[in-house]
């Protein structure tokens, strides 16, 4: 017994990482492909990744998965209440409205499923860290929510509430309504997505900071990164080049996503290849879409066939990857930062 405790002690730490795409109701994809590893593995997502970041509707499954709430009342979450919170009643009026008036949505729809499955939990309830990206406007920066760690002495966020938070992270520019939280004296949060909309960096960036490296308690870093479904790259030549906001339509946000999430895996990737440290990366993407599906795969299309489209391709890429070595290594052993 003691030669075991000897031995352990001796080996390489790990640090384990899981990180989630922004995306909307494309979120299902993604909370159905790490649905496959829960049941693949038998495990609870926070016994075995000690940071868990998303953002956007990234950041709904990472606070879900941080209380150990299955991952498939998560994906059920998506499919029951997506039409409600994507109200397509008068869409033409609420084009109108997303483009000369206000935002296309409310929240209030939003606020209350998330109250359903978040309840009054804080930050402080959080098996796992976190890092949430969202962006505040009344400082014009980044704001990252985080479990309060004692790493980095923080003392800022554990009395935030889940439902708040997840608020803050997914108020997408235009789709939904800037986010005002008392307790932060009334500052105005909007999507992290304009800035992290693949917050695999965030979680990297948390993980060398305090965790890993010379001198700290891990000496490897393992990051595994899920993709949102992703229409296929690029647009057609346009005409008119002077384009207003109308003109632009949902490309406008799409856009600034798309090329975020595309330079930060570029970035994580080049780290993983040539830091000194032990780091091994592993990125989920999306799967292809035909042209077919492509026209009605979009951040709020809450229609059936569009939900049964992603939730068949998270299925199928779930089934791929769990099959793999490199997903099965986040499994063998439970995270080893224990917050309770």
């Amino acid at each position: 017994m003691n030669q075991y405790i000897h031995d352990f002690e001796k080996e390489e730490k790990v640090f384990k990482v899981l990180s989630i795409d922004g995306g909307g109701i494309k979120g299902i994809y993604s909370s159905r492909i790490i649905e496959q590893f829960e049941k693949k593995f038998n495990a609870h997502i926070a016994d075995y990744f000690d940071l868990i970041c998303g953002t956007s509707t990234g950041g709904l499954i990472a606070l879900g998965l941080s209380l150990k709430i299955p991952v498939s009342v998560i994906t059920n979450f998506y499919y029951m209440k997506g039409e409600r919170i994507f109200n397509k009643r008068g869409n033409i009026l609420s084009l109108f409205k997303q483009f000369l008036i206000g935002s296309k949505y409310d929240n209030q729809e939003l606020k209350l499923a998330l109250q359903e499955i978040f309840a009054e939990h804080t930050l402080g309830d959080s098996y796992c860290m976190l890092c949430i990206p969202a962006f505040s406007l009344t400082d014009g920066r980044p704001f990252i929510f985080k479990f309060d760690h004692p790493e980095g002495n923080l003392s800022r966020d554990n009395k935030t509430k889940y439902v708040d938070v997840a608020l803050a992270t997914s108020a997408a520019p235009t789709y939904l309504p800037i986010v005002s939280i008392p307790t932060y004296n009334n500052r105005q949060f909007v999507d992290g997505g304009v800035y992290a909309n693949n917050p695999t960096l965030v979680g990297v960036a948390e993980a060398l900071k305090y965790f890993v490296g010379k001198d700290k308690k891990f000496q490897r870093l393992m990051v595994m990164s899920v993709a949102s479904l992703e229409i296929p790259p690029g647009r057609r030549i346009v005409i008119k080049r002077n384009r207003s906001v109308l003109d632009w339509n949902k490309d406008l946000v799409a856009t600034f996503f798309e090329g975020q999430a595309y330079v930060s895996n570029y970035i994580v990737e080049t780290l993983a290849e040539h830091c000194d440290l032990s780091f091994e990366y592993l990125r989920i993407p999306s799967v292809a879409l035909s042209p077919e599906q492509s026209r009605i795969i979009n951040l709020d299309n809450t229609s059936k066939e569009s939900l049964d489209i992603m939730l068949a391709k998270g299925s199928d890429q779930g089934l791929l990857y769990e099959k793999r070595p490199d997903v099965a290594s986040f499994f063998e052993h439970p995270k080893q930062y224990i917050i309770r």
